[in-house]
């Protein structure tokens, strides 16, 4: 099985005991969506199609089914709720496709372990994988990918009091910023930010709390996961990012994107479509509100 892109934090602990069933539902089934802490500031959505790109809908009338596949191990995009059901970001943005398509009747999404995935398209029973698969060179030779929806930038975090002005790559000059040790961020940061004083951290925990306590005067890390963590209680309201999203696709892969047999152009073709109207339509900008009420970008 090809990698996944990240693991995001808070994975759905309720869900690991049920992680080898399988569930379908129908797209037209309602489902429970996430909820955040409340904020007064809507955040901004990631927008990632040019204005004046137009892809006309590819005919789909012969297709007799369309089947995303996922898991349930990726919250808030993929994830079992408290009461059991297929929930999240993905679910919501598979049904949004099914009916931008005309597709409804004929839509399902599957959840399978992550092992399962490759070996269950293969069989045929799912048309596309909507559940963090890697964009990579070894996976485009298997898979077909529609143009990314999501990335996840890497982002700084300050403490409250310490914030760092912009342009941060003079303000973090001789700085003890901290980052999770052999990861794409460390490399980033030492790349981008020379004159930092780079401490590499193992747990996320520790750099948190060294951050909280002063130890540090930043952190760099994965926007997504460290907007749950500015939310949480563990950070008690230390904290808030620093400057903008660093969208490096070098460092950090080419974002979320859904995959699809390399022998179904007009699928993939259909997909991208479908992607571009619910971005047009503000769509997209609700679900990445309802999702993530604390904006990564």
């Amino acid at each position: 099985m090809f990698s996944r892109l990240l693991h995001a934090p808070g994975t759905c602990l309720a869900a690991a005991t049920r992680c080898l069933s399988i569930l379908v539902i129908s797209a037209a089934a309602s489902g429970a969506l996430g909820t955040g802490a409340g904020h007064t500031a809507q955040p901004d959505a990631p927008g990632f199609w040019g204005q004046g790109q137009r892809i006309s809908r590819p005919d789909l009338s012969t297709l007799p089914r369309l089947r995303f596949l996922t898991t349930v191990d990726f919250f808030p995009f993929n994830y079992l709720d408290a009461t059991g059901l297929l929930a999240g970001f993905h679910i919501d943005l598979a049904r949004q496709i099914c009916a931008e398509l005309e597709l409804t009747d004929r839509c399902q999404i599957q959840a399978l372990p992550w092992s399962e995935l490759d070996r269950a398209m293969d069989e045929g029973q799912g048309e596309a994988i909507m559940a963090g698969l890697a964009v990579s060179p070894e996976s485009r030779d298997r898979y077909l990918f529609s143009r990314p929806y999501m990335r996840f930038p890497a982002r700084f975090v300050t403490r409250l009091s310490a914030r760092l002005a912009e342009p941060l790559s003079e303000s973090v000059a001789g700085k003890r910023v901290g980052v999770l040790g052999g990861t794409a961020h460390e490399t980033l940061l030492r790349d981008l930010f020379p004159e930092a004083d780079v401490v590499t951290y193992s747990r996320s925990d520790w750099l948190y709390e060294d951050l909280k306590s002063g130890r540090i005067d930043a952190l760099l890390g994965d926007g997504m996961r460290l907007s749950f963590w500015l939310t949480g209680n563990d950070a008690a309201s230390c904290c808030v990012f620093a400057g903008g999203p660093y969208l490096a696709p070098a460092y950090l892969g080419q974002g979320l994107a859904i995959a699809v047999p390399r022998d179904q152009a007009a699928l993939i073709e259909a997909v991208d479509f479908a992607l571009q109207k619910i971005e047009a339509s503000g769509a997209f900008a609700e679900l990445y509100q309802r999702y993530f009420p604390v904006g990564f970008y």
